[in-house]
């Protein structure tokens, strides 16, 4: 069976993957396989095993892997991105060179238990707030080199993005705050070189709450609040109209067992730099051969 191919987000492009397979598959390959070299170059079949339960991400970037050394790789998927499988679900099987197919191996599940990592892990917090409204974001805490594939794979989590990065949403923090003397003048000043950007404001009290939501911006982070006082700023900034409310995002040291009472205080998104820094991998593998009878 064959799956329809993911749809990319408008900020990741064809080209991006196969660039960040290029890079990965010369660290990995160098000059060359010289394992698969003893190996005979014969049309073979291989099956991909999901070893535990998970949620899959990363398609784009197992097939670019196989494709870049053997274009013309059959690859057919019983999943769809984004699913969530059991431990022993064949995800897919694949028809190639055999040589190819072993080169290809590593690098290919590199890129998809990573970004399953980072799919399973978003799917897990979103479930934590399920029902209270508020909505998972992800920061820009994440691999080097890596930060559209880890976004993208929030995505498939259930989660948002946040910034893509330090271009297209303006956001003031303590130190742009500071430098600019209040609130109030970063606020004008990023509207009068950035007008048509996002504007996101991070407050450390409830004075500065009450600053940003009078100068006004598109999002205020209350950063580290004490649960009394992230309770208060719910308080101060549901008391205008609904047409007027600025979004509330929580972030800082948010993990998995309390985020149901953050959600629950009435925040409207909760901002967790884990999602995509702790990256815990899923375990895949990937074998010549049928799958066997047991598991197909």
């Amino acid at each position: 069976m064959s799956v329809a191919v993911p749809v990319l987000p408008a900020w990741l492009s064809q080209a991006q993957i196969e660039a960040d397979v290029a890079r990965a598959l010369a660290e990995d390959m160098g000059s060359g396989d010289v394992t698969a070299a003893l190996l005979p170059d014969t049309d073979d079949i291989a099956y991909l095993l999901c070893k535990q339960d998970a949620v899959i991400a990363g398609r784009p970037w197992f097939d670019a892997c196989h494709r870049a050394l053997d274009p013309e790789v059959r690859i057919d998927w019983r999943i769809s991105e984004g699913d969530r499988v059991s431990a022993g679900t064949v995800l897919a099987t694949l028809a190639g060179r055999s040589r190819t197919l072993v080169s290809a191996e590593r690098t290919s599940l590199n890129f998809l238990q990573t970004l399953s990592g980072t799919a399973t892990t978003t799917a897990r917090h979103v479930e934590a707030v399920a029902g209270t409204g508020a909505r998972i974001l992800d920061t820009r805490k994440t691999l080097p080199g890596l930060r559209l594939a880890q976004k993208y794979a929030v995505r498939c989590g259930g989660g948002e993005n946040h910034r893509i990065g330090l271009f297209d949403t303006v956001m003031l923090k303590e130190n742009h705050v500071r430098a600019a003397g209040s609130i109030t003048a970063a606020v004008a000043e990023a509207r009068r070189q950035q007008p048509t950007l996002p504007l996101v404001v991070e407050v450390e009290d409830l004075d500065q709450l009450r600053e940003a939501m009078a100068a006004g911006c598109e999002r205020i982070l209350i950063d580290d609040f004490e649960p009394a006082l992230r309770r208060e700023a719910v308080r101060i900034a549901h008391g205008v109209p609904a047409a007027q409310r600025i979004p509330l995002e929580v972030s800082g040291s948010v993990g998995l067992d309390g985020l149901r009472a953050i959600a629950e205080d009435g925040v409207d998104c909760i901002s967790i730099g884990a999602l995509t820094k702790h990256v815990h991998a899923i375990d895949l593998s990937l074998k010549l051969g049928p799958p066997p009878h047991h598991i197909a």
